[in-house]
């Protein structure tokens, strides 16, 4: 999860605007499970507007079949950002991580007292820090099958 938006209301409280996403180390995870290490692979090029693009090549047989997409490189750590950004993107051609953009924003739990487990948001406007909970995937976005089993690149 990563906060969209946050802030205070007018009576002091926090609040944060949610929304679910997988990182790269999620996508090789992913492809790693279901491919092993060496039934897929990777490639980056230049897109035409200066971004980049990831092919992922999967192994079926003996052919590799590879999806393309792309992504425009960031502001913070601008070249890591389009690597990530464009290999996410390429995963989600083949699947990995699509059902996220079926879930809504959700308005996180949120505490002023540092809670355990919980991420902190510094607000910029009121200078100060507050944390909020992880929200709960609903059931249909969980792995129905009980030999899958989240990792520790959670898409949490």
């Amino acid at each position: 999860w990563r906060v969209q938006q946050s802030g205070f209301s007018k009576q002091g409280k926090p609040w944060a605007m949610v929304l679910a996403y997988m990182d790269n180390r999620a996508v090789q995870e992913r492809f790693d499970e279901v491919f092993g290490i060496a039934g897929w692979k990777n490639e980056f090029k230049t897109a035409p507007d200066g971004g980049t693009l990831c092919g992922i090549s999967v192994k079926f047989g003996d052919e590799w079949v590879t999806k393309w997409d792309g992504a425009e490189n960031t502001q913070v750590e601008a070249v890591k950002g389009g690597l990530s950004g464009s290999m996410k993107r390429a995963a989600v051609q083949w699947g990995v991580g699509r059902y996220l953009y079926d879930l809504p924003t959700s308005s996180a739990q949120t505490s002023l007292e540092k809670t355990d487990g919980w991420n902190k948001v510094f607000d910029k406007k009121a200078v100060k820090n507050f944390w909020w909970k992880n929200p709960q995937l609903p059931s249909w976005a969980l792995p129905q099958n009980s030999k899958v089993q989240n990792t520790k690149a959670d898409f949490t």
